[in-house]
């Protein structure tokens, strides 16, 4: 073996031999011990050789190389003024108004809290699974809070992969689509024991004073040891006062999770903001089998956590608040002046925290920010990692992942300018890249995803080939 292929083996954990067995294209060499349930994983190794690794980074990084620039000199109105109830996908903004990662890296941030999987996984009744499973699925908008900055759209071809040893999962994710935008995106369990995957295309529209994000598309979880799939979509996010005074952001709309083997549904209820804000960042809902019987009453906030409860417990607490027999809970100030509603949308100043019913069950807590969060785009850890890009990884990655993508790398290391002018550079070469394929009548091939059926649903979506991680990227186009 050369040097090439030890630094290879070394910082990914996969054989480059291709060696027959494992879950998929590359046989899985964990080398810690990865805690994901009762059990641990089977790989060769010892644990403690080496620590935990995510794509050859050994300790992952706790702050951005540069703090959040600015957006103070830059009027938005400006651009958005003619844009009024149209798509804006095809709209340039000014790169102030990004923040330093792609939408593909976007999409990663759903494995933050892969350990509700993992625990679905382990759990031997549908209900607790099905718990899980809608506390992955509340938690995977939890990292939106607060995110007011635009991420980068994908460049045609443009991948993200992200392989976590210590979290035991990897993921690949590719634009398999420009105009309409399609982000496909494929993540395994290190043990064999879930696949995640779905295609999103988001729709962004501008309403005046808000820019809202209505992400369509179908993601589906699969529980390979239980032989159940679950399927949702997630809910529309809107970001108000674009144009004056300070941003912030909502969740809104009914998500439904269907478990394709039993029956049983979640039906979850993103309630939008309501008069004084008291139902600001709210999630309530229900579990219910195939009968429609009700088997368990959740609630929460996606900012916060969420609880799950029996129905008649639930109801019975609601009966004696209705009667006045509980504490009363001091209210909003419903004389405090609202901001004139032709300047902006004024965010609540109350927001309770969720009141906590007794008997209820804890499913799932928001993970606290790092302390110098705001400097950084408002990131959570997990997501200050995603762009990291330290000697050698180059070597192993494709050449198309979001890590090389010189605008965004220029942003994260406060070079604006530089990171306007190579935005500006990247779309021009995909649009003679577009006109090249006119002009030959080709079409756009995309290489680890391809157009099919989801095996459960039936409607269209984008299926991974498989392949990835064999890590033969000698057919990937030139983008950057």
């Amino acid at each position: 073996m050369d040097g090439d292929e030890e630094f290879f083996d070394a910082v990914t954990g996969f054989d480059s031999d291709k060696s027959p067995g494992g879950f998929s294209e590359a046989n899985p060499r964990v080398t810690t011990v990865v805690h994901t349930g009762a059990s641990t994983c089977n790989g060769a190794g010892k644990a403690g050789e080496r620590p935990p690794q995510e794509n050859g980074v050994q300790r992952r990084r706790t702050s951005l190389p540069a703090p959040m620039s600015t957006r103070s000199d830059f009027s938005v109105w400006s651009i958005l003024k003619r844009c009024i109830g149209l798509e804006l996908s095809k709209i340039t903004m000014p790169i102030a108004f990004n923040e330093p990662l792609s939408f593909l890296q976007r999409i990663t941030e759903y494995m933050e809290h892969v350990h509700l999987v993992h625990r679905a996984c382990r759990l031997p009744q549908p209900l607790e699974r099905m718990q899980c499973v809608a506390a992955f699925a509340v938690s995977a908008v939890a990292s939106q809070w607060e995110r007011t900055g635009k991420p980068f759209n994908p460049l045609l071809g443009e991948t993200y992969e992200l392989v976590r040893e210590d979290l035991g999962f990897r993921f690949i994710c590719e634009q398999v689509s420009h105009h309409p935008p399609v982000s496909a995106f494929h993540s395994e369990g290190l043990q064999q024991d879930f696949l995640f995957h779905g295609s999103i295309y988001p729709k962004l529209r501008f309403w005046g004073k808000s820019v809202e994000a209505e992400p369509r598309g179908t993601i589906t979880l699969e529980l390979l040891r239980h032989s159940e799939a679950y399927t949702w979509t997630n809910p529309t996010c809107c970001v108000h006062n674009v144009i004056i005074g300070k941003l912030w952001i909502e969740q809104y709309g009914t998500v439904e999770i269907l478990n394709h083997r039993t029956g049983d549904k979640c039906v979850l209820h993103f309630k939008p903001c309501g008069l004084f804000g008291k139902e600001l960042h709210r999630v309530e809902g229900h579990i219910q089998d195939k009968n429609r019987r009700k088997l368990s009453i959740i609630y929460g906030k996606w900012t916060e956590g969420l609880w799950g409860i029996d129905p008649v417990a639930y109801e019975s607490f609601r009966k004696q608040e209705r009667r006045g027999e509980l504490p009363r809970q001091s209210q909003p100030d419903s004389s405090a002046e609202r901001a004139d509603s032709d300047v902006a949308d004024a965010e609540p100043e109350v927001q309770e925290t969720v009141q906590v019913i007794p008997g209820s069950q804890l499913l799932w807590r928001v993970n606290a920010r790092p302390p110098n969060s705001a400097q950084m785009y408002n990131f959570t850890s997990f997501t200050v990692s995603l762009n990291e890009l330290q000697t050698g990884m180059e070597k192993i990655l494709a050449p198309t992942d979001c890590r090389l993508r010189p605008d965004i790398r220029g942003m994260e290391d406060g070079n604006m300018d530089l990171a306007s002018q190579e935005k500006e550079r990247l779309e021009e070469k995909q649009r003679e890249a577009r006109r090249e394929r006119a002009r030959e009548g080709a079409e756009w091939q995309t290489r680890w995803f391809r157009q099919g059926r989801n095996p459960h649903t039936g409607t269209p979506d984008w299926l991974y080939a498989g392949g990835y991680f064999e890590r033969d990227f000698s057919g990937c186009p030139d983008i950057y």
